[in-house]
């Protein structure tokens, strides 16, 4: 397992970083790994919605079948993904001072030993954290200049 953990802070409340988040399909929008969200169930919001979300990290393509397994709304999203490499992830708002969010990113990732397993994760890791990092900075780009 690779377990990756990265945290912003973001100039504004919770509830507004929420709303930027909260519609799934629009985390294209930030997540340059991500290309394309197609919801799979019936209702867009919430615990036990399920998405295909076509992943891309530089040559490497694969569509992973994703599931929202927690939903507090203005502070916990969750999920678990299969795919090419399964895992669970959360993102977590937290209130700060002076109406600010601090968005923490965890995730929890196994590496099939078909693709290399354990070694595959721990050369993937600084990648992976990298590229989410810039993902955070661009969701925080996006919220504060909205």
């Amino acid at each position: 397992m690779v377990f990756i953990k990265i945290n912003i802070e973001i100039n504004a409340p919770t509830e507004t970083v929420w709303n930027a988040i909260s519609d799934i399909r629009t985390h294209v929008d930030w997540m340059t790994d991500a290309s394309e969200i197609k919801i799979t169930s019936e209702h867009t919001e919430g615990k036990g919605v399920t998405f295909d979300c076509e992943t891309r990290v530089g040559p490497l393509r694969t569509t992973d079948k994703m599931e929202i397994t927690e939903w507090v709304s203005n502070e916990i999203m969750a999920i678990s993904h299969n795919g090419l490499v399964s895992g669970k992830g959360k993102f977590q708002l937290e209130k700060t001072s002076n109406s600010m969010t601090l968005f923490k990113w965890e995730e929890n990732l196994k590496f099939p030993l078909y693709f290399g397993g354990e070694i595959t994760g721990f050369f993937a890791k600084p990648i992976l954290k990298k590229i989410w990092k810039k993902n955070l900075h661009k969701l925080k780009h996006l919220v504060e200049n909205s």
